[in-house]
């Protein structure tokens, strides 16, 4: 698996940083510690704080917020191609639809929630150094900001072994990171519907200062349910910084290492 990760990350270029577990062992690391943008991978630490607010009874999941047109955020998404708004919504459908199809504007909607300090106080209050929102003038807005590889590692380690949050919101959010409607260019794509279903991921993806950024993160369940293996993979500095399809060399890599992982979990 070393000898395989090496050869993909020399394949596509950039420099690579991540952290695999298998069972809580340690199967592969690479430079865990360096902190980078983690676009939407981020979503990941967001939805913590909302559902963090739903546990301590803040708001409820089918809390509902207005879907205005003030708040469209394009790119990534479902919310911006409707051309005309005003839906009320549930935290549930705003966070369904920012860890599925990692929706921008259901960022903002987070904010509208809990605002970019808040967030910053909740995932310090659970341990994570890093791992914070970039705030700006408006309370309730904020850039998704910085994280490291293996602080998204440990998110997930110990959402799935519900260290996190309470049980009915981790449930929750796992299935939406499981579901078959997600990401599938990267870790899943060579996978049978079943094999896939057994994988919950997010997808991080943009560029700045003419490199590419490409990471993903998730945890495997073997046969029987049970967790098995976390992977953190974060690639910075590479090219082809406008194709966000499965034919980006990081992607493709992620995609041979995906099979390699759900290969190796089986056995």
């Amino acid at each position: 698996m070393r000898a395989l990760y090496r050869a993909q990350a020399a394949a596509a270029g950039g420099r690579w940083h991540a952290l695999i577990t298998h069972h809580g062992a340690t199967l592969l690391e690479d430079d865990a510690d360096a902190v980078l943008h983690g676009y939407s991978v981020q979503k990941l630490a967001v939805a913590v704080a909302v559902l963090d607010a739903v546990d301590r009874g803040v708001f409820p999941l089918d809390h509902r917020v207005e879907v205005t047109a003030d708040v469209i955020l394009a790119g990534s998404g479902i919310y911006d191609l409707q051309t005309v708004w005003g839906d009320r919504v549930t935290v549930a459908n705003v966070l369904a639809a920012m860890l599925l199809v990692s929706d921008n504007t259901a960022v903002r909607l987070c904010g509208s929630l809990v605002p970019a300090l808040d967030i910053n106080e909740i995932l310090a209050a659970k341990g994570f150094t890093h791992t914070r929102v970039e705030p700006v003038g408006n309370p309730h807005r904020f850039f998704l900001g910085v994280t490291t590889p293996r602080e998204i590692h440990d998110l997930l380690s110990r959402l799935v072994a519900g260290r996190l949050l309470k049980p009915g919101t981790t449930a929750f959010m796992l299935g939406v990171l499981r579901a078959l409607s997600g990401y599938h260019d990267g870790i899943r794509r060579v996978m049978s519907s079943a094999e896939r279903e057994r994988v919950a991921a997010k997808y991080g993806a943009d560029w700045e200062d003419d490199f590419a950024s490409r990471h993903e993160a998730g945890i495997m369940f073997d046969r029987a349910g049970r967790p098995a293996l976390v992977f953190s993979l974060f690639a910075d500095r590479l090219g082809d910084v406008l194709n966000y399809g499965a034919t980006h060399p990081a992607v493709q890599a992620h995609a041979v290492l995906g099979r390699a992982l759900m290969d190796w979990t089986d056995r």
